[in-house]
């Protein structure tokens, strides 16, 4: 249980990483990711990279500088401007509705204006999940300089739309429902200089 447990990836740049392994049934026609994050990278960097062999771009979470944050389906992406961040955690929840097209962005538990990505399209389910790397092919070919160095925690994926109240209780740390990928049961895998350990402050 990784309950008030952060990776520390210590390197920068890094070529470290951690698999996370989920049981997907079917492809993803809508989905939410959050995480929190702490880092003093000004260097673009990824936080959360699903790739599969048909798109290596398939779900990604990437922060190209500190004002700026990309959210990525199917290899075409929309970006969502943000003030700069005061070195301090930063949550965020991305989710996605095929049938619609709307991408939904959340930064420490205020929604952004909403923004149309993809619409129609279907998330793979065979899928190489990572933190900390940005993929460029599938389980590989990574960038350095992309790379994340600081803390990483409460990392989520659902196969649905999160509702508001859902999003304002990932940012809050609160009871949430089932997910695919879930913090309080994480099954993963670290590769080089990760570690876990305890959080610093809540």
């Amino acid at each position: 249980d990784l309950y008030r447990k952060v990776f520390v990836f210590r390197k920068d740049p890094s070529d470290a990483f951690v698999v996370l392994q989920a049981q997907l049934e079917q492809p993803l026609k809508n989905f939410t990711v959050c995480l929190r994050s702490y880092t003093d990278l000004t260097r673009p960097h990824s936080l959360f990279s699903y790739a599969t062999k048909a798109q290596d771009n398939e779900i990604l979470l990437f922060k190209p500088k500190p004002e700026e944050y990309r959210f990525y389906v199917g290899g075409k992406f929309v970006t969502f401007r943000v003030p700069e961040g005061r070195r301090d955690w930063e949550h965020v929840c991305a989710s996605w509705e095929s049938s619609t097209g709307i991408a939904e962005f959340w930064l420490n538990g205020k929604p952004w204006p909403r923004k149309g990505l993809q619409r129609g399209y279907t998330v793979g389910a065979t899928a190489a999940i990572l933190l900390g790397q940005e993929q460029d092919s599938f389980g590989g070919g990574f960038d350095l300089y992309n790379s994340f160095s600081g803390e990483l925690t409460d990392v989520y994926l659902w196969d649905t739309g999160l509702s508001p109240d859902k999003m304002r209780a990932a940012f809050l740390s609160l009871r949430l429902p089932p997910a695919l990928l879930a913090w309080s049961s994480l099954s993963y895998e670290v590769k080089g200089d990760v570690l876990v350990k305890p959080r610093l402050r809540e």
